[in-house]
């Protein structure tokens, strides 16, 4: 299992994040400032509202005495129904559009994000765990995704709102207005520090989260070793490890945020209560009718009422400004070189020899696993790559496929150096069987011919019967057309010869085995060898192989130690020597034996 974790170590740059929000926003701008208008057309009508009440208030007071004015207290009575009803259906567009541009966006960030994955190097993935990618793809978009669809048109009809309900109110009264401000001022200064003190819990939060759904992916992908290797104590306890720091960081979030909805709720009845006090002083003593005290109990209410989203949204802000930072810091990661296309190898007419030319290669500057490596392989070879583990075998394919650029040195096929050809022409090049089955869920015909158009039936079918794979298939519920999944158990050695034969409907030139045969037995070791044997006829081939008995019939065997050539020749030549090679065949059949 791989526990590589990576922390990221830049400085969080929120205006950096920011822009990038803001730039992939930007096709929905149109949309989006309509929806923001609708919004704050609806807290407008919200604020009209209070005025009205005042007037019915006052027009029934004024008429208990000479008789009240009906039609007045209609007409404003139906203004009201009219305002509230126009409230509500700007509400319901507002969120049918937000709710549109939302989707969309986040379709926009998982592709770029996908894009992004095949952009990658693999030394990213080599220093980063899937779950923590996975992460960022579903959680943390999610996140952001949330925030836009609840918590910008909050945040725009609350800021309409606000400013609304203080204009209304100096214009009704400025001796209330002032007393419902300054006792709410209290609630602005504790959201400030609420908001500066948890925003690195917010950030640590989804940042453990990544590494959780990393461990939890890693721990239920080799459930086996785990429960085989009585692993389970180990792995409990670095998912209690994470999951403590992930609970304290999401407490402490969760504690100051959660802070703040009470404290703007006892702020909001606390400025009700000044308003009703002093509103009752001035009534008493003639400065003011009842209306408007009764329209500024409402006016204190509107203006509270903002505070408590205001609060809200910036609890959802923070989330969303932590899920951004890594979403846009991943999609600012270094990519593969873009590649022009200055040669291009035809694969039907590609004649098959390939040349290493003094290489040397090392995953980091301190550390050097290719040493001025030098081989040529002839049109049809099969070429036989052995020794210890860590001696640099996988290391040689991945620099011929142009996973991982050369230190120095060149690699030439057909005489042409892959430097001037792309990848996508390489890998189209080669057929590539690794150690690691991959299977998708899908019919076992199509994880055969993945990738591969106008295949014909009778061709996956012979070619299942040349692996030994054809009567396995056979027996299955469905045959050909059985879906691969969890329920479908196939043993590691019929997953081995899947991924076989899917090699072999890819008609390329060049062929890799990287430990193809490790996972099956003796017997269909025997069947596989022979059915590669059919495969390599006219196509070059380079086998990578643990077991030494598979490759006695190599053109040239390479035996890699320390990222050296120490020998090459064919098997008998090599045991004649008697040197690295004849020991490593030696040791391998004595522990046989034993």
């Amino acid at each position: 299992m791989n526990h590589k974790r990576q922390t990221s170590e830049k400085p969080k740059d929120l205006k950096k994040s920011l822009t990038n929000f803001l730039f992939y926003l930007k096709p929905y701008f149109i949309p989006l400032i309509i929806a923001l208008i609708l919004a704050s057309a609806g807290s407008i009508c919200s604020i009209i509202g209070p005025d009205k009440v005042k007037e019915i208030t006052n027009t029934i007071i004024a008429g208990l005495n000479t008789g009240i004015d009906l039609d007045k207290v209609k007409s404003i009575a139906i203004f009201l129904l009219t305002i509230y009803l126009l409230s509500a259906i700007f509400t319901y567009i507002e969120h049918f559009i937000m709710a549109t541009i939302t989707n969309r966006f986040s379709k926009r960030l998982r592709s770029e994000i996908s894009d992004k994955i095949n952009k990658l190097p693999l030394k990213y993935f080599d220093n980063h765990a899937y779950g923590d990618v996975l992460s960022r793809v579903t959680n943390d978009v999610d996140t952001m995704s949330q925030t836009l669809n609840q918590s910008i048109g909050t945040f725009v009809s609350s800021i309409t709102l606000l400013i609304g309900s203080i204009f209304m109110m100096f214009h009704t009264n400025s001796i209330l207005a002032i007393t419902a401000i300054l006792s709410s001022l209290f609630g602005f200064v504790f959201m400030a520090i609420v908001l500066f003190k948890s925003q690195k819990y917010f950030e640590l939060f989804q940042e453990e989260m990544g590494n959780l759904n990393g461990h939890i992916e890693e721990t239920y992908t080799g459930h086996n070793i785990v429960k085989v290797y009585n692993g389970f104590d180990h792995e409990v306890a670095t998912f209690q490890k994470i999951n403590e720091t992930m609970f304290k960081s999401a407490l402490k979030s969760h504690f100051f945020s959660g802070l703040m909805q009470p404290f703007m709720g006892f702020i909001g009845n606390f400025s009700y209560v000044c308003v009703c006090v002093i509103g009752s002083y001035l009534a008493i003593n003639g400065h003011i009718s009842f209306g408007v005290i009764i329209a500024f109990t409402i006016y204190a209410r509107l203006f509270t009422q903002p505070l408590s989203q205001l609060a809200q949204v910036a609890t959802s802000f923070q989330s969303a400004g932590a899920a951004s930072e890594r979403i846009f810091e991943f999609l600012a990661e270094e990519e593969m070189v873009k590649e022009t296309n200055k040669e291009y190898l035809d694969p039907n007419s590609v004649q098959g020899k390939i040349e290493f030319k003094h290489v040397n290669f090392g995953y980091s500057n301190d550390k050097t696993i290719i040493k001025d490596f030098s081989c040529k392989a002839k049109p049809g070879s099969k070429i036989a790559i052995v020794g210890p583990t860590g001696a640099g075998k996988t290391t040689l394919v991945n620099l011929l496929m142009k996973f991982y650029p050369v230190t120095s040195g060149d690699i030439l096929i057909d005489g042409v150096s892959i430097n001037d050809l792309t990848r996508e022409n390489i890998h189209d090049l080669f057929i590539m069987v690794l150690q690691d089955t991959w299977l998708f869920e899908g019919t076992i015909e199509e994880n055969i011919i993945y990738n591969k158009e106008n295949v014909e039936f009778e061709t996956v079918r012979q070619v299942c019967k040349t692996v030994g794979l054809h009567h396995v298939i056979k027996s299955l519920n469905k045959g050909y057309k059985t879906v691969l999944s969890d329920n479908e158990t196939l043993s590691a050695g019929e997953k081995q010869l899947l991924t076989i034969a899917r090699g072999m409907i890819k008609n390329a030139p060049f062929l890799i085995l990287d430990e193809a045969t490790s996972s099956v037995d003796t017997r269909t070791e025997e069947l596989v060898s022979s059915a590669m044997d059919k495969l390599t006829e006219g196509r070059t081939s380079f086998i990578i192989a643990h077991r030494l008995s598979t490759i006695k019939n190599a053109d040239l065997i390479l035996v890699l130690n320390e990222g050296n050539v120490v020998e090459q020749g064919s098997h008998e030549e090599l045991l004649r020597k008697n040197g690295f090679y004849a020991k490593l065949y030696n040791a391998q059949f004595e522990s046989i034996h034993k």
